[in-house]
């Protein structure tokens, strides 16, 4: 049974059954979401059998890729100004560049080769990418062996990096998704830090917004707004304490915190969550939200079990 979350201006329903998988396959997880200028949406799963699959908003399934160049630990996905979709894999170390049908445009990083950890070269387990409007550059978090934001160009030519492993602003504590604005601001979701930093291009502290538990999944959304998904504030206790975590924050480009969505307990039912990690919002509002929740909980349960990780919240 669907459930209304949230309040005002956003007030969402949370849809009970979403999306229909393809038969036989499964999501095993969902680390990463994003919806394209055609509002399909890529599910990026962490079944290499079925790493990313495209669907429609009710949730029907369109097409798939991604098999055999993906291993388990596949992590963040973002669609392209162009609609082509860049996705990062932690395990491999790599970040992929595809069309919208899954035709491989380009490989950054060696495959399978990490750089050596905390050294600040690309990369160390690299977890999201994304591109600016204005001129196609691209910028990575190297998020959990570098601590580290790379630019490189449109073609895959490193340009430049900037951060390192602390708490000051321009340090980071795992920066884990990334976008940029329209006015170019490289916006970095800084997950054990509890804050997102907001710099320029040349990776200058702009603002720095804190109290947000383990920003994870970071997107912007049609309305400039950014929509972030929280993972546990910073415990895998079983059960979750209350209140710590498990929510989609909306924040508006100043910073406002303008709504939390979600549940004070955990949870499979509709409006709940467990573990938020990717998120993607197309152009009527609706949001949709990847967990890592089989990481976080279902892997410590016994016998192990597969829990939801791929949601709808439909705007009202």
């Amino acid at each position: 049974m669907s459930v209304t979350v949230g309040s005002g201006n956003f007030k969402y329903e949370a849809v009970d059954i979403w999306p229909t998988l393809p038969d036989g396959a499964r999501l095993i997880e969902t680390p990463g979401v994003a919806v394209d200028s055609q509002d399909e949406i890529y599910a990026f799963s962490r079944n290499t059998d079925h790493p990313v699959m495209v669907f429609d908003r009710d949730g029907n399934f369109l097409r798939g890729f991604g098999a055999g160049i993906f291993g388990n630990r596949t992590h963040g996905i973002f669609i392209g100004p162009d609609d082509t979709v860049y996705c990062a894999d932690d395990g491999i170390h790599t970040i992929t560049k595809f069309t919208r049908d899954g035709e491989l445009l380009m490989t950054i990083g060696t495959p399978g080769q990490a750089s050596e950890i905390w050294k600040g070269d690309p990369f160390n387990r690299p977890t999201h990418a994304a591109v600016s409007k204005k001129n196609g550059d691209i910028f990575i978090t190297d998020g959990y062996g570098n601590f580290r934001v790379h630019k490189y160009s449109p073609e895959g030519q490193h340009i430049k990096s900037w951060g390192e492993p602390g708490i000051e602003p321009g340090q980071f504590l795992r920066p884990h998704n990334i976008a940029v604005d329209n006015d170019d601001r490289v916006i970095v979701a800084d997950r054990e830090a509890h804050r997102v930093q907001v710099f320029d291009t040349e990776g200058k502290v702009l603002d720095v917004w804190n109290d947000i538990f383990m920003p994870n999944g970071l997107t912007i959304g049609p309305d400039g707004n950014i929509y972030i998904g929280e993972l546990p504030g910073g415990t895998r206790e079983d059960p979750t304490p209350p209140n710590h975590g498990h929510n989609i924050s909306i924040i508006s480009p100043s910073g406002e915190k303008l709504a939390r969505i979600g549940h004070p307990e955990e949870g499979e039912d509709p409006g709940k969550f467990i573990a938020p990690h990717g998120v993607g919002v197309d152009s009527h509002g609706d949001i949709y939200v990847g967990e890592v929740s089989y990481t976080i909980r279902g892997s410590n349960m016994t016998p192990p079990k597969e829990l939801r990780s791929l949601s709808k919240l439909k705007k009202i």
